[in-house]
């Protein structure tokens, strides 16, 4: 039974760094669409961005150019998302999630992990 698990997630200062973790299990990550979303209280979720196992090209929501790095690495079967100058407005719940298409619309994303909760405050 394909499984993600996320983990990562903390309570950081503004400015701060976090690497969140997403581990698969049940199934090999090649030739998926690995996607990091987030949501915030009273907000829709919203993709952050996405990495095509097979390629490596990655994808990313402008609010998080130049801050965030997704990567992954396949012998270990774990995405990553580096989240560098982190913004109190990045404080969210943070799920990965696994799909077919090169995507940031959680639409097109079947399989989801429980999600990590990001803080970033003072």
């Amino acid at each position: 039974q394909l499984q993600l698990v996320e983990s990562g997630g903390d309570l950081v200062q503004p400015g701060g760094s976090l690497r969140l973790s997403c581990a698969a299990s049940g199934f090999t990550l090649d030739y998926y669409f690995i996607g990091w979303f987030r949501q915030a209280p009273g907000k829709e979720r919203e993709g952050v961005s996405c990495i095509s196992t097979r390629s490596g090209s990655t994808n990313y929501a402008d609010s998080v150019k130049g801050r965030f790095t997704i990567s992954r690495d396949n012998a270990k079967n774990t995405v990553y998302l580096q989240m560098n100058s982190l913004k109190p407005e990045d404080t969210a719940v943070y799920y990965c999630a696994a799909g077919r298409y090169n995507s940031l619309h959680p639409n097109f994303y079947n399989d989801w992990g429980q999600g990590t909760q990001v803080t970033v405050s003072s």
